[in-house]
């Protein structure tokens, strides 16, 4: 009986460590790897970055330039179910290894206007010092994008080689699922 009462503690103390760490991963904070060139020089491939999920538990809208992981899957709605069943161990579980996550920048928030003329980018009619680039962006449009609310807009680092909101459109911001922290 003494024995049955111990095991007991122990799956009892496993069970609520597993709980906890369930609810800091999808809430609070989380580990990501980078995969890809796409951030390059600022990030590299096989990197590891430290997340914030607080922007995502709470909806709000990132800051110009902060580094954000992105759900990709923008054509379809997030759910608890999601955050949930995305956690590692169930992905190791499930046999999951859809690379459906992508390590963006923030370049537009809600009401902006985006242009890329003469392959540079313009926000609100003002072109951007964007320091922190690869090299020269080779991309131009002659459209005018205005980012929805709710939505955000990013690039990656190394414009000629990122899928990104070019691309996949703008982001909802239940599909921000945070900020990069370290």
């Amino acid at each position: 009986m003494k024995i049955l009462t111990k095991i007991w503690d122990w799956i009892g103390t496993c069970g609520i460590a597993f709980a906890v760490t369930l609810f800091i991963s999808i809430f609070i904070f989380q580990p990501y790897k980078v995969e890809g060139h796409s951030m390059d020089p600022t990030l590299h491939d096989q990197e590891r970055i430290y997340v914030s999920k607080l922007q995502h538990t709470f909806l709000s809208i990132p800051d110009y330039k902060d580094i954000v992981i992105i759900d990709s899957r923008i054509n379809r709605d997030r759910t608890l179910k999601d955050d949930v069943l995305e956690f590692p161990v169930f992905q190791l579980l499930l046999g999951k290894t859809d690379h459906i996550y992508y390590v963006k920048r923030v370049i537009g928030k809600p009401g902006d206007v985006i242009e890329f003329k003469d392959n540079k980018f313009y926000r609100n009619g003002v072109e951007l010092n964007e320091p922190y680039i690869k090299e020269a962006m080779n991309y131009a449009s002659e459209e005018k994008w205005v980012v929805p609310e709710n939505h955000i807009f990013v690039m990656g680092d190394n414009r000629n080689f990122s899928h990104d909101s070019r691309a996949i459109g703008f982001i909802p911001l239940d599909h921000n699922m945070g900020k990069m922290v370290f």
